[in-house]
């Protein structure tokens, strides 16, 4: 197996504090960013910041010039008031680092530590430091701005929480879902609550609409391919004797299949001008898409189980127990690049009721290492592939 040395240890740990105490709000990862040119500094690695924003791109070379092996870790927190009770917790009011992307710094400075100590890799590595993940605009910026140019093949992890540290989960198929947003608009005629013939009704119309999108997952979709539409916004009305004229409704579209987004994106613009003609309303429907879904090839995930095998031992690799419909950019890469992402267990024993994005969430440490050493393997099997496939 794959050793991390304790030194490189302690680093990522003293490392991942600071950056919890600093926590930054996506686009705006400026101390952040600062830190990781800081260490790339000290292990004389040459990189270049400022890309979109303050994304940083790095370059550990080679045995061999040739396509890169990209590895990627995004940096933003979340605006969380954190509860944790750490004794690093964020000095950043209302800010938190809730997702572990300071985790996912530190071990891919951990990674690149090891490698720049040890022989040179095969192939060159491209190591990516992006903003803005949980705005869902950072990997997008960050290839507009030419970061996957030369690029062979990515691979990218997460903190999971669902999953004790030391635990490497990989899966070919669907890792996460795709992640889109719907906005629907009523128009009605608003009216005196005592005379509602007089009216169209927005706020009847939207409850109808409401119920209505609620059959599509459950009547249209195949129930082997998990999929998920939600109103979470729903505002209409002034005043209690005022029946309301008009009516907002918001909501979340996931899926882990492209062809089962398309038709849900279908379903929620047919049912919402079906249900129009039937109220004589006037509706009018947004859906701004999001991330796509994440799928990493089977090719790709046996290179990465090779790698974890290789960083944890056979008894240490596992596959998602269920179906993951948060969204992740990671997935805008492999729209361009193969690849593979994987999740990365750290669990802290009794801190299970306590999610990502939840203002008490915290992962052990000793993950750390685990990542680090998965980047180092995936380094020398991905270049080992790539270099024999040019």
């Amino acid at each position: 197996m794959q050793a991390i040395d304790p030194k490189v240890q302690e680093c990522m740990v003293a490392l991942r504090r600071d950056l919890h105490q600093h926590p930054e709000l996506s686009w705006e990862e400026t101390r952040t960013a600062a830190k990781v040119c800081q260490f790339l500094d000290r292990l004389h690695i040459p990189y270049r910041s400022g890309i979109a924003g303050t994304g940083i791109v790095a370059t550990i070379p080679g045995r061999h010039e040739g396509p890169f092996i990209a590895l990627r870790a995004d940096m933003d927190a979340l605006p969380i008031a954190e509860e944790t009770g750490l004794p690093f917790s964020s000095e950043v009011e209302g800010v938190m680092h809730a997702c572990g992307h300071d985790g996912h710094i530190s071990m891919l400075l951990g990674a690149a530590m090891h490698l720049s100590r040890q022989q040179p890799p095969l192939l060159p590595v491209r190591l990516i430091f992006q903003p803005a993940e949980e705005t869902v605009g950072g990997a997008k910026a960050m290839i507009r701005e030419g970061v996957l140019e030369d690029v062979a093949l990515i691979f990218g992890g997460h903190l999971d929480r669902h999953y004790p540290a030391g635990k490497v989960i990989i899966s070919d198929g669907p890792v996460n879902a795709s992640s889109d947003k719907f906005r629907i608009e009523i128009s009605g005629q608003g009216a005196h609550a005592a005379r509602p013939h007089e009216s169209v009704d927005a706020v009847v119309v939207g409850s109808l609409l409401v119920m209505a999108i609620q059959t599509i997952v459950s009547r249209e979709v195949n129930p082997a391919h998990p999929s998920v539409v939600s109103v979470g916004h729903f505002d209409a009305g002034t005043a209690a004797n005022v029946i309301a004229g008009h009516a907002l409704l918001e909501g979340s579209i996931r899926a882990q299949d492209p062809q089962v987004r398309d038709h849900l994106h279908n379903a929620i613009r047919r049912i919402a001008h079906s249900v129009g003609q039937l109220h004589d309303a006037e509706i009018k429907v947004e859906i701004t898409k999001g991330t796509p879904p994440l799928i990493n090839s089977p090719e790709m995930a046996a290179l990465a189980r090779r790698a974890a095998v290789s960083a944890v031992g056979a008894d240490n690799v596992g596959q998602l127990a269920s179906a993951n419909m948060g969204g992740e950019d990671f997935s805008y890469y492999l729209n361009h690049v193969p690849g593979c992402y994987v999740r990365i267990g750290g669990r802290i024993p009794g801190h299970e009721g306590f999610p990502a994005h939840s203002s008490r969430f915290d992962f052990d440490e000793s993950a750390l290492s685990v990542g680090a050493a998965y980047y180092v393997a995936i380094a020398a099997v991905a270049g080992e592939w790539a270099y024999n496939n040019k």
